[in-house]
Protein backbone atom coordinates (compact mmCIF):
# COMPACT_ATOMS: atom_id res chain seq x y z
CA UNK A 1 0.00 0.00 0.00
CA UNK A 2 1.37 3.70 -0.49
CA UNK A 3 2.28 5.60 2.10
CA UNK A 4 0.32 8.38 2.85
CA UNK A 5 2.53 10.22 4.96
CA UNK A 6 5.06 10.62 2.71
CA UNK A 7 2.87 12.96 0.74
CA UNK A 8 1.97 16.27 2.07
CA UNK A 9 -1.05 16.92 -0.78
CA UNK A 10 -3.61 14.86 -2.88
CA UNK A 11 -4.31 15.75 -6.06
CA UNK A 12 -7.06 13.30 -8.17
CA UNK A 13 -8.30 13.21 -11.14
CA UNK A 14 -11.67 11.42 -11.79
CA UNK A 15 -12.65 11.10 -15.46
CA UNK A 16 -15.68 9.65 -14.99
CA UNK A 17 -17.09 8.58 -18.12
CA UNK A 18 -14.61 10.08 -20.61
CA UNK A 19 -11.61 8.95 -22.37
CA UNK A 20 -10.07 6.52 -25.19
CA UNK A 21 -6.35 5.03 -26.17
CA UNK A 22 -6.37 8.35 -27.88
CA UNK A 23 -6.97 10.38 -25.70
CA UNK A 24 -5.06 8.49 -22.74
CA UNK A 25 -2.24 8.94 -24.64
CA UNK A 26 -2.25 12.66 -26.13
CA UNK A 27 -2.86 13.36 -22.34
CA UNK A 28 0.41 11.54 -21.03
CA UNK A 29 2.66 12.78 -23.34
CA UNK A 30 1.06 16.67 -22.57
CA UNK A 31 0.96 17.28 -18.49
CA UNK A 32 4.07 17.88 -16.35
CA UNK A 33 3.49 16.50 -13.06
CA UNK A 34 5.19 18.67 -10.17
CA UNK A 35 8.26 18.42 -9.41
CA UNK A 36 8.08 18.83 -5.79
CA UNK A 37 7.80 14.88 -4.52
CA UNK A 38 5.50 15.64 -1.77
CA UNK A 39 2.98 16.14 -3.95
CA UNK A 40 0.58 12.71 -5.10
CA UNK A 41 -1.05 12.66 -7.96
CA UNK A 42 -3.39 10.31 -8.72
CA UNK A 43 -5.44 9.33 -12.62
CA UNK A 44 -8.48 7.73 -12.29
CA UNK A 45 -9.90 6.32 -15.26
CA UNK A 46 -12.95 3.83 -16.24
CA UNK A 47 -12.36 0.64 -15.50
CA UNK A 48 -11.51 -0.48 -18.78
CA UNK A 49 -8.29 1.39 -19.23
CA UNK A 50 -7.12 0.86 -15.86
CA UNK A 51 -4.53 -1.86 -17.03
CA UNK A 52 -2.88 0.30 -20.04
CA UNK A 53 -2.39 2.90 -18.02
CA UNK A 54 -0.81 1.02 -15.31
CA UNK A 55 1.49 -0.35 -18.20
CA UNK A 56 2.20 3.30 -19.27
CA UNK A 57 1.92 5.44 -16.33
CA UNK A 58 4.80 7.69 -15.91
CA UNK A 59 5.42 9.71 -11.91
CA UNK A 60 1.53 9.13 -11.03
CA UNK A 61 -0.52 6.99 -9.44
CA UNK A 62 -3.36 4.55 -10.38
CA UNK A 63 -7.13 4.88 -9.40
CA UNK A 64 -10.02 3.86 -9.93
CA UNK A 65 -13.57 4.89 -10.26
CA UNK A 66 -15.16 2.33 -8.10
CA UNK A 67 -15.39 -0.98 -7.33
CA UNK A 68 -17.62 -4.18 -6.02
CA UNK A 69 -18.98 -4.37 -2.13
CA UNK A 70 -18.70 -8.33 -3.09
CA UNK A 71 -14.86 -10.48 -3.47
CA UNK A 72 -16.45 -12.50 -6.08
CA UNK A 73 -18.93 -14.56 -7.35
CA UNK A 74 -22.12 -14.34 -9.60
CA UNK A 75 -21.89 -10.41 -9.73
CA UNK A 76 -22.35 -10.00 -13.46
CA UNK A 77 -20.50 -6.55 -14.82
CA UNK A 78 -18.91 -6.03 -11.37
CA UNK A 79 -15.17 -5.61 -10.52
CA UNK A 80 -13.48 -6.83 -7.21
CA UNK A 81 -10.95 -5.72 -5.47
CA UNK A 82 -8.71 -8.49 -6.00
CA UNK A 83 -9.07 -8.01 -9.51
CA UNK A 84 -7.96 -4.26 -8.96
CA UNK A 85 -4.74 -5.17 -7.50
CA UNK A 86 -3.91 -7.44 -10.13
CA UNK A 87 -3.41 -4.41 -12.03
CA UNK A 88 -1.44 -2.47 -9.95
CA UNK A 89 -4.35 -0.54 -8.76
CA UNK A 90 -3.24 2.10 -5.95
CA UNK A 91 -6.06 4.21 -5.18
CA UNK A 92 -10.16 3.84 -5.54
CA UNK A 93 -12.89 6.52 -5.22
CA UNK A 94 -15.50 5.16 -3.44
CA UNK A 95 -19.30 6.61 -2.55
CA UNK A 96 -19.06 9.63 -5.09
CA UNK A 97 -21.97 11.32 -5.24
CA UNK A 98 -22.92 10.27 -8.24
CA UNK A 99 -22.73 6.81 -7.57
CA UNK A 100 -24.68 7.61 -4.52
CA UNK A 101 -27.06 9.90 -6.54
CA UNK A 102 -27.60 7.51 -9.40
CA UNK A 103 -26.94 4.32 -8.17
CA UNK A 104 -28.30 4.35 -5.46
CA UNK A 105 -25.33 3.35 -3.53
CA UNK A 106 -25.57 3.07 0.84
CA UNK A 107 -23.20 3.97 3.68
CA UNK A 108 -23.16 0.27 4.38
CA UNK A 109 -22.31 -0.83 0.85
CA UNK A 110 -19.60 2.11 0.52
CA UNK A 111 -18.26 0.21 4.08
CA UNK A 112 -18.00 -3.05 2.42
CA UNK A 113 -16.20 -1.55 -0.79
CA UNK A 114 -14.03 0.37 1.69
CA UNK A 115 -12.96 -2.79 3.74
CA UNK A 116 -12.55 -5.02 0.25
CA UNK A 117 -9.78 -1.92 -1.18
CA UNK A 118 -7.75 -2.25 2.49
CA UNK A 119 -7.89 -6.10 2.42
CA UNK A 120 -6.01 -5.41 -0.71
CA UNK A 121 -3.71 -2.70 0.41
CA UNK A 122 -5.47 -0.30 -1.82
CA UNK A 123 -6.44 2.94 -0.49
CA UNK A 124 -9.99 4.02 -0.35
CA UNK A 125 -10.99 7.58 -1.06
CA UNK A 126 -14.17 7.25 0.45
CA UNK A 127 -16.80 10.15 -0.19
CA UNK A 128 -18.81 11.96 1.42
CA UNK A 129 -21.19 15.37 0.84
CA UNK A 130 -24.66 16.82 1.58
CA UNK A 131 -26.82 17.86 -0.83
CA UNK A 132 -28.40 21.41 -1.64
CA UNK A 133 -31.92 20.94 0.04
CA UNK A 134 -29.53 19.59 3.62
CA UNK A 135 -27.65 22.61 3.43
CA UNK A 136 -30.57 24.77 3.41
CA UNK A 137 -31.87 22.91 6.36
CA UNK A 138 -28.79 23.57 8.34
CA UNK A 139 -27.93 20.20 8.82
CA UNK A 140 -24.90 19.43 6.74
CA UNK A 141 -22.77 18.19 9.74
CA UNK A 142 -25.46 15.83 10.90
CA UNK A 143 -25.37 14.33 7.13
CA UNK A 144 -21.96 13.67 7.28
CA UNK A 145 -21.48 12.55 10.74
CA UNK A 146 -24.14 9.70 9.92
CA UNK A 147 -22.12 8.98 6.47
CA UNK A 148 -18.95 9.00 8.14
CA UNK A 149 -19.79 6.85 10.74
CA UNK A 150 -21.79 4.27 8.38
CA UNK A 151 -19.33 4.54 5.70
CA UNK A 152 -16.04 4.51 7.07
CA UNK A 153 -15.19 0.77 8.05
CA UNK A 154 -13.76 0.00 11.50
CA UNK A 155 -10.54 -1.27 9.75
CA UNK A 156 -10.10 2.36 8.10
CA UNK A 157 -7.55 4.42 9.32
CA UNK A 158 -4.68 7.31 8.53
CA UNK A 159 -2.55 5.58 7.42
CA UNK A 160 -4.58 3.47 4.67
CA UNK A 161 -7.02 5.85 3.47
CA UNK A 162 -8.37 8.81 2.49
CA UNK A 163 -11.52 11.34 3.07
CA UNK A 164 -13.05 13.04 -0.05
CA UNK A 165 -15.37 15.75 0.80
CA UNK A 166 -17.87 16.99 -1.70
CA UNK A 167 -21.08 18.91 -1.26
CA UNK A 168 -23.36 17.53 -3.83
CA UNK A 169 -24.72 20.85 -4.92
CA UNK A 170 -21.28 21.78 -6.24
CA UNK A 171 -20.26 18.90 -8.58
CA UNK A 172 -20.15 20.12 -12.02
CA UNK A 173 -22.33 23.18 -11.36
CA UNK A 174 -19.14 26.07 -10.81
CA UNK A 175 -20.47 26.64 -7.65
CA UNK A 176 -17.84 26.05 -4.56
CA UNK A 177 -18.52 27.25 -0.82
CA UNK A 178 -16.76 29.70 0.51
CA UNK A 179 -13.12 29.02 1.38
CA UNK A 180 -14.38 29.68 4.90
CA UNK A 181 -17.19 26.90 4.56
CA UNK A 182 -14.61 24.24 3.17
CA UNK A 183 -12.39 24.87 6.05
CA UNK A 184 -14.76 24.87 8.74
CA UNK A 185 -16.31 21.59 7.20
CA UNK A 186 -13.06 20.00 6.69
CA UNK A 187 -12.37 20.92 10.55
CA UNK A 188 -15.79 19.32 11.65
CA UNK A 189 -14.88 16.09 9.82
CA UNK A 190 -11.35 16.17 11.38
CA UNK A 191 -12.14 17.33 14.90
CA UNK A 192 -16.02 15.79 15.35
CA UNK A 193 -14.46 12.01 15.95
CA UNK A 194 -10.71 11.79 17.14
CA UNK A 195 -10.64 8.55 14.64
CA UNK A 196 -10.61 11.27 12.18
CA UNK A 197 -7.93 13.60 13.52
CA UNK A 198 -4.80 12.62 10.96
CA UNK A 199 -6.90 11.47 7.89
CA UNK A 200 -6.33 13.10 5.29
CA UNK A 201 -8.78 15.21 4.11
CA UNK A 202 -9.12 16.40 -0.42
CA UNK A 203 -11.89 18.65 -1.07
CA UNK A 204 -14.01 17.97 -4.54
CA UNK A 205 -16.62 20.33 -6.47
CA UNK A 206 -16.20 22.47 -9.30
CA UNK A 207 -11.58 22.54 -8.56
CA UNK A 208 -10.02 24.27 -11.33
CA UNK A 209 -7.11 25.72 -11.77
CA UNK A 210 -8.03 29.40 -10.96
CA UNK A 211 -9.24 28.55 -7.07
CA UNK A 212 -7.36 25.04 -6.19
CA UNK A 213 -4.57 27.13 -4.85
CA UNK A 214 -7.06 28.95 -2.33
CA UNK A 215 -8.71 25.60 -1.32
CA UNK A 216 -5.51 23.63 -1.22
CA UNK A 217 -3.94 26.25 0.98
CA UNK A 218 -6.30 26.04 3.66
CA UNK A 219 -5.58 24.62 7.02
CA UNK A 220 -7.58 21.26 6.31
CA UNK A 221 -7.55 20.76 3.44
CA UNK A 222 -5.26 18.18 1.93
CA UNK A 223 -5.72 17.95 -1.62
CA UNK A 224 -8.28 18.24 -4.25
CA UNK A 225 -10.71 15.96 -6.33
CA UNK A 226 -10.84 16.84 -9.86
CA UNK A 227 -13.52 16.39 -12.33
CA UNK A 228 -13.80 18.57 -15.89
CA UNK A 229 -10.88 20.73 -15.32
CA UNK A 230 -8.87 17.12 -15.07
CA UNK A 231 -9.53 15.60 -18.58
CA UNK A 232 -7.60 19.11 -19.85
CA UNK A 233 -4.11 18.64 -19.86
CA UNK A 234 -3.03 21.93 -19.56
CA UNK A 235 -5.92 22.35 -16.93
CA UNK A 236 -4.92 19.85 -14.96
CA UNK A 237 -1.06 20.48 -15.31
CA UNK A 238 -1.78 24.38 -13.51
CA UNK A 239 -3.81 22.77 -11.00
CA UNK A 240 -0.81 20.07 -9.84
CA UNK A 241 1.48 22.82 -10.51
CA UNK A 242 0.60 25.50 -7.96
Amino acid sequence: MIKLDNFSSFFVANWKLNGNFKFIDQFISKISLPKDSSKCVVICPTSIYLDYISKNKMGFYLGAQNVSQHKDGAFTGEISADSLDDINVDFCIVGHSERRQFFFEKNEEINHKSENLIKNNIVPIICIGETLEDKKKGITNDILEEQLKKSIPISSNFENSIIAYEPVWAIGTGLTPTNDEINDTHSFIREHNAKFNKFKIIYGGSVKANNVNEITSLLNVDGALIGGASLKSDEFTKIIQD
